[in-house]
């Protein structure tokens, strides 16, 4: 089955304080930019069949020390992108928790429509159609990075392993961190989730996933007559 390395943007400005959803010209700091840098180092060795990534200017720099390094484009996919919050988007999120609709954020995010914007169920469902529609462009055994974001992520992972949408905040997804999902087969394949990038981890990524060279077939002793 295809494998899906599912990589959340590096770190900017404004995680953890603002909702920036869709805001263009949210750029990597340099915490970002250095996080990028070792996502390519980790992962540059591996016979990656191609780099997507949501349109978003984060995750586009995420992506791109690792397609350099490919000499491979970064494939710009809509259905990576972020959530549309709607109204919601670039308020702090000292402003938010005021709300009183925060609190079905956090627990029925499946009854959650964000004001003039998606409903999670719609944001879930468009993620998980372009995992599909890159899957069906690639061999059965393709490795396929994707540059996304923590709830797309978190999104596509519940779809896949059949979780409550209500509960899928319950996993939770570093910047610039490393999911492994394979779809395609008769289950759905889950290797680590928001696995932080370190030194080495390209050497153990080479060695879970670099194909292996074909047997020799054994040569049969001859036996005397």
């Amino acid at each position: 089955m295809p494998v899906f390395f599912l990589i959340r943007h590096g770190s900017n400005d404004f995680v953890g304080k603002r909702l920036v959803g869709r805001l263009p010209g949210v750029h990597l700091n340099e915490r970002g930019r250095q996080q990028a840098e070792m996502v390519a180092q980790a992962l540059c060795h591996l016979p990656l069949a191609a780099v997507y990534s949501s349109p978003l200017d984060r995750a586009v720099e995420t992506a791109e020390p690792l397609a350099r390094a490919l000499s491979i484009p970064v494939r710009q996919e809509a259905g990576l992108g972020e959530i549309d919050f709607g109204e919601w988007q670039g308020m702090s999120l000292g402003q938010l928790r005021r709300r009183k609709m925060w609190k079905m954020v956090q627990e029925k995010p499946s009854e959650m429509r964000f004001p003039g914007g998606e409903s999670f169920s719609e944001a879930q469902n468009r993620v998980a159609q372009a995992l599909e529609v890159i899957m069906h462009q690639h061999d059965g055994k393709a490795l396929i990075a994707c540059f996304s974001h923590g709830d797309t992520i978190r999104l596509a992972v519940a779809h896949a392993l059949g979780l409550p949408l209500d509960n899928f905040q319950r996993l939770n997804i570093d910047t610039a961190s490393l999911t492994i999902l394979g779809l395609g087969g008769p289950v759905p394949f889950l290797g680590p989730v928001s696995m932080l990038i370190t030194p080495g981890l390209g050497d153990e990524l080479s060695r879970m996933f670099q194909p292996r060279p074909p047997r020799r077939p054994r040569k049969l002793n001859k036996t005397a007559n």
